[in-house]
């Protein structure tokens, strides 16, 4: 009941779909702070690695950022999904790393999710359900409803490729560093993900509210 009373309270103070888009995108991107805290144990890591060159002390440090960042959360009693978000996906390069013995490798479980990301992303677009369309139904209730106006069927790819193109530079980017630069390229691949990282997610973000700032599509189509 609960649930159900919230998502018609979310579909109210929302009447368009550029309006709800808005606040979704913004959610999902988790603000400024959000965007700091995803940056800061990549950027602790690769201040430990150019410093020292120890792959253990860099990731020690990488991962005990991570977790402050966390307590903080904790403490102030905010959400802490972002610095989560954030601890699990160091920990993942942690753990190939430890694996392997390499430190470059830290950024191959990045570079393999926004290739992933990517192509769900373009698979969602050629068969016309463009991710971005499900950012509507979490908050009209029905998931798949959006798909019966063109419009907006439209409005979500066009949001969708906005949002997979920051992805496919990464992996464009990244993916020929980290395989010609091997243990060379460490600081460089660090770098790189610091630069390629929230930059561009803003960049992107920017661009997709400037796209839904230009329309005023009904959340629910008018009745014919």
């Amino acid at each position: 009941m609960n649930e159900e009373m919230t998502t018609s309270e979310e579909t109210a103070a929302h009447d368009t779909v550029e309006a709800v888009l808005r606040s979704q995108l913004a959610k999902a991107f988790g603000g400024i702070r959000g965007v700091v805290e995803a940056a800061v144990p990549t950027i602790a890591f690769t201040g430990m690695w150019i410093a020292t060159s120890d792959l253990r002390r860099s990731l020690i440090v990488s991962v005990g950022t991570a977790v402050l960042l966390l307590v903080v959360r904790l403490l102030q009693r905010s959400t802490p999904q972002f610095v989560i978000n954030s601890l699990i996906g160091i920990g993942i390069g942690a753990f190939f790393a430890s694996r392997t013995g390499q430190a470059e490798d830290v950024f191959l479980p990045g570079i393999l999710y926004n290739a992933g990301y990517s192509v769900v992303m373009l698979l969602s677009i050629v068969t016309r359900w463009p991710v971005v369309g499900f950012m509507i139904g979490s908050v009209t209730g029905d998931p798949t409803a959006w798909r019966s106006d063109p419009a907006v069927v439209k409005l979500c790819t066009r949001l969708t490729w906005l949002l997979m193109i920051p992805c496919v530079v990464r992996v464009a980017v990244q993916l020929p560093v980290y395989l010609i630069g091997r243990d060379q390229a460490v600081a460089e691949l660090g770098i790189l993900k610091i630069v390629m990282g929230w930059p561009l997610q803003i960049a992107a973000l920017a661009a997709m509210v400037w796209l839904l700032a230009r329309g005023r599509t009904p959340v629910q189509p008018t009745a014919s």
